[in-house]
């Protein structure tokens, strides 16, 4: 089952949609937000949709309007110029995993079911969970529970996996949940294990690479007066995100011309937006979501 879409009135509005506008949904998931773009685009608009897991295309239909394209979104310029497009007027990505990713136990994205170690978003790729969680040196798994699940105790984490590995390796996530419950402070278990599931998932999939490879290439990719409206959930891709609108690269700083003035794409609009209190009731995977919108100048 694939969630409601998070934010959907309010990522779509920040499109600014043209009825015959080119129009990109970069995480097709269940449809919910391209059914949404398409609903306002005219019978000359194009939308194009991307999304690397094969459970998603059974959810794609006819409409001669929209064009889903089994790849993962690092390759937007490519396949958009594949399809001979060069330029289009919107992109709308809602980051982060699918509801039903998480509630597929085989998948092994959730803490709460027993599966495989996967957590592969494109099941094609060879690098998944048990590689990563029985392969890694300590130093390795100790820098990503820190950078990525943002642990102050990824040294111990890290230790503890590589200590239990010894007797065999781990290859399921109740092996792993087993392993590291005498490292997780009581009232805190559920969410000391999100964040090592995060931080494991998110080097799987090479999620912020992605991330970054894709930012970089919009700034050629929309045209000016074009928008971006982007969802992020956690810290990390807000982070990225934020410092790509404001100042056109991921430094704290923007690039500057010869005389002195900065090299920035796209203009936010509007400031941060946030799930109201009852879309959160309705949908808890709405509680972390944070929305972004720029236009490009």
């Amino acid at each position: 089952m694939y969630h409601d879409p998070v934010l959907l009135q309010e990522s779509v509005a920040g499109l600014d949609i043209k009825k015959n506008g080119i129009y990109v949904d970069v995480t097709f998931g269940g449809g919910g937000h391209s059914k949404a773009i398409l609903k306002q685009l005219g019978e000359e608009g194009k939308l194009f949709a991307f999304d690397q897991d094969k459970d998603a295309l059974s959810n794609q239909w006819n409409d001669d309007r929209l064009v889903v394209i089994h790849q993962n979104f690092r390759h937007l310029k490519r396949f958009l110029k594949f399809y001979g497009v060069q330029k289009v007027d919107g992109i709308l990505g809602d980051f982060g995993v699918s509801s039903h990713q998480f509630d597929e136990p085989s998948r092994g994205f959730s803490t709460r079911f027993e599966g495989e170690l996967d957590m592969r978003m494109n099941a094609d790729q060879s690098l998944s969970a048990h590689q990563v969680v029985n392969n890694y040196e300590s130093k390795a798994l100790s820098d990503l529970f820190f950078e990525y699940g943002e642990l102050r105790n990824s040294r111990g984490i890290a230790n503890r996996i590589c200590d239990s590995r010894k007797a065999g390796p781990i290859n399921t996530t109740l092996e792993l949940n087993t392993c590291l419950k005498p490292l997780l402070p009581k009232n805190h278990e559920s969410k000391i294990l999100a964040q090592v599931y995060q931080a494991i998932r998110i080097e799987v999939n090479q999620e912020m690479e992605v991330l970054k490879e894709f930012l970089v290439q919009t700034q050629d990719v929309v045209k000016v007066g074009g928008r971006l409206s982007l969802i992020s959930y956690h810290s990390l891709e807000d982070r990225w995100v934020k410092r790509f609108i404001q100042n056109g690269c991921f430094e704290r700083e923007p690039k500057k011309d010869d005389f002195g003035n900065p090299l920035v794409p796209f203009k936010k609009i509007g400031g941060i937006v946030l799930p109201s209190e009852q879309e959160i009731r309705n949908n808890s995977r709405a509680r972390s979501a944070k929305l972004r919108v720029a236009k490009k100048i």
